[in-house]
């Protein structure tokens, strides 16, 4: 059970607000939706970073970026994190033998089974982000060498520091994935 009742999902104030966050959902408001409007100043610059987190905008892949997403539930113990990331993990190219290796994640040989170069470095990140916050000097190194582009490597911080944000909140106020 969530900490606090989830607004109703016919929920319409304020209007722009509500109406941005269905626009970036597809129409619906999802649970983690629901429990931000009772700050409605929260859900938009929510609803706006993750617009551009989320967005076409980004040159990270998003193979990366949800591999990066899907690690940082797993170690955040996130269930409704990893529920809606680990399908597009997959669709983008990811496996399930390498969400498998995830869950898994402190065995660096099963990791090293499953992945290689640029989400090695991607997880490693993710890791020492998630786990200590600060990223050793061998990490960062490892990670721009992998990833070629300094774009691409604040992205992957941006990101990584972006889903531990939602990590946070949803283990706080125990919000559950959606019944179908």
């Amino acid at each position: 059970m969530p900490r606090l009742p989830y607004l109703p999902q016919d929920t319409a104030e304020p209007a722009d607000i509500v109406a941005s966050i269905r626009k970036r959902r597809g129409g619906k408001l999802y649970n983690l939706d629901r429990m931000l409007l009772y700050s409605p100043g929260l859900a938009a610059g929510w609803n706006g970073l993750f617009d551009a987190v989320r967005g076409d905008r980004m040159a990270l892949s998003p193979r990366l970026r949800e591999l990066a997403i899907c690690l940082v539930a797993i170690l955040n113990r996130a269930d409704y994190e990893l529920h809606h990331h680990a399908p597009l993990f997959l669709a983008a190219g990811g496996t399930q033998a390498q969400l498998d290796a995830l869950r898994g994640f402190e065995d660096a040989q099963r990791l090293a089974e499953a992945f290689e170069g640029d989400d090695l470095a991607v997880i490693r990140l993710a890791r020492e982000m998630t786990r200590g916050v600060a990223v050793s000097d061998r990490t960062f190194t490892a990670l721009r060498t992998a990833l070629g582009d300094d774009r691409k490597v604040v992205e992957a911080i941006g990101t990584i520091a972006a889903y531990n944000m939602v990590s946070r909140v949803l283990v706080a106020l125990d919000v559950q994935p959606e019944s179908e």
